[in-house]
């Protein structure tokens, strides 16, 4: 039996992830931890990862940044599994997750969806083939989401850099420039609005056509049950930084 400690349960995927993880057969709610207590919850929640007794096998965080780092802290005092399901980490930050990876095992993903990591693959495949398209990122999600463009469309965009050479360069914002557009860029647009989980689109521009690839996500509970996955994976694996990659392959 695996047992969970869940980093940011009162938000709204740490519920969702906290509600599967009660279904599932093969583990058990350690504790949780947020802001505040709300009380709704029949396992103990923390808000200060200091007072946590109890030593759960694997940590699952849906969070924002700086909760992430507080918990990181206690799972490499207390040699404990994580998986990171949290966006919108500088450069910087994403270089002290590798540092923390070479202490514990870190799974991180910026998006748990497997449907996510099959659109990966297939760009990667077909990225090379329209080399020479301009290309065009657009991603759409809810209005609460705090960082843009979402740590997935960065994902897709390094996935296509990758495959063409890594020598891109990605643009965010054209209304300040008042030229032509660079052959060797990616453009990435980024819509806020309602309640959408997330749609990302990858457009290839070429002279007589264009083709595209969308991925829709309907529900949370993608991201959820790809967590909870990762959770299992990791929980076996030595120190280092694992993703959707190797969850897949393994």
């Amino acid at each position: 039996m695996i047992e969970v400690m869940v980093n940011g349960c009162n938000g709204k995927m740490g519920q969702i992830v906290c509600e599967l993880v009660d279904k599932n057969e093969n583990m058990v709610l350690k504790c949780g931890t947020d802001k505040e207590n709300t009380g709704y919850y029949a396992f103990p929640v923390y808000t200060d990862v200091n007072e946590i007794p109890e030593k759960p096998n694997v940590i699952i965080d849906f969070s924002v940044p700086v909760a992430t780092f507080n918990v990181l802290e206690y799972a490499k005092k207390n040699k404990v599994p994580i998986v990171i399901a949290t966006t919108g980490f500088s450069k910087e930050e994403e270089e002290k997750i590798k540092e923390y990876a070479k202490e514990i095992p870190i799974f991180k993903s910026a998006n748990m969806s497997f449907g996510i990591n099959i659109f990966k693959k297939i760009l990667k495949e077909i990225a090379p083939k329209l080399n020479g398209d301009d290309i065009e990122i657009i991603e759409t999600h809810h209005n609460r989401k705090i960082d843009s463009p979402s740590g997935t469309a960065l994902m897709l965009a390094d996935t296509i850099n990758e495959s063409l050479g890594g020598d891109y360069k990605y643009e965010y914002n054209r209304h300040d420039k008042n030229e032509k557009r660079d052959k060797k860029e990616i453009g990435m647009t980024s819509i806020r609005g309602g309640n959408i989980v997330g749609e990302h689109t990858v457009k290839f521009f070429g002279d007589f056509e264009t083709f595209e690839i969308t991925h829709t996500s309907y529900s949370r509970n993608v991201f959820a049950e790809g967590a909870i996955k990762a959770a299992s994976f990791i929980a076996k694996q030595k120190n280092g930084l694992y993703n959707m990659d190797d969850l897949v392959t393994n």
